[in-house]
């Protein structure tokens, strides 16, 4: 079921408004909300995006999570060992 709408009002410079009505025209999108709302779309995907990719960097200079990651790394050595030897087809 699609989201419910809510009508607003934006206030936009003139050229950006002329270019939105040739991309409609041009038939690059449905209507000018189409093209409005497509645009948010990607633009908030982007900054949850850049959003997850600054805490997977402050992960990098966590040391509590370096540690536990390397303790993880070394519990979990042999099991990946045996699994190659298994995949590889080796007894």
């Amino acid at each position: 079921m699609p989201s419910p709408l809510t009508r607003t009002t934006l206030t936009l410079p003139a050229e950006l408004l002329a270019r939105v009505d040739q991309a409609v025209r041009q038939g690059r999108a449905r209507s000018r909300n189409a093209f409005v709302a497509t645009a948010l779309e990607r633009d908030l995907a982007a900054l949850e995006r850049a959003a997850l990719d600054a805490e997977f960097a402050e992960m990098g200079e966590d040391e509590a999570y370096l540690a536990e990651s390397q303790r993880l790394d070394a519990e979990f050595e042999a099991a990946g060992a045996e699994a190659l030897r298994l995949a590889e087809g080796r007894t």
